[in-house]
């Protein structure tokens, strides 16, 4: 078992921290079921975590899509709120958008 110390978060910690998840419409606090059915890995796919602490683990595969390239960027609140209320996907949407605008200005 590790031996690092649990750091409980304060009231003010824990009220800011549940007001960011209240905020966020992809992150939810877990149920009592559901944290009561997690498992630890090495129990679940025990065959993954022995041949990640050998160090045999390779990384993802190339895309068989072209590659999109990760970046930092910032959006206006407005912009976000209404992608992310799209649903899941929502970034794929914002880049579809972003393509047509490059396709009819090009």
């Amino acid at each position: 078992m590790s031996k690092t110390k649990l750091i409980i978060p304060t009231e003010r910690e824990d009220a800011e921290i549940n007001a960011g998840i209240a905020r966020d419409p992809d992150a939810r606090e877990l149920s009592d079921e559901e944290i009561a059915q997690m498992r630890p890995a090495d129990e679940v796919v025990p065959d993954v975590v022995k041949a990640y602490k050998a160090g045999k683990l390779k990384g993802r595969g190339p895309q068989k899509t072209p590659t999109k390239q990760p970046i930092y960027i910032r959006l206006s609140p407005e912009v976000l709120a209404y992608f992310k209320g799209t649903g899941k996907g929502w970034q794929t949407r914002l880049d579809e958008v972003l393509r047509e605008y490059v396709r009819r200005n090009a």
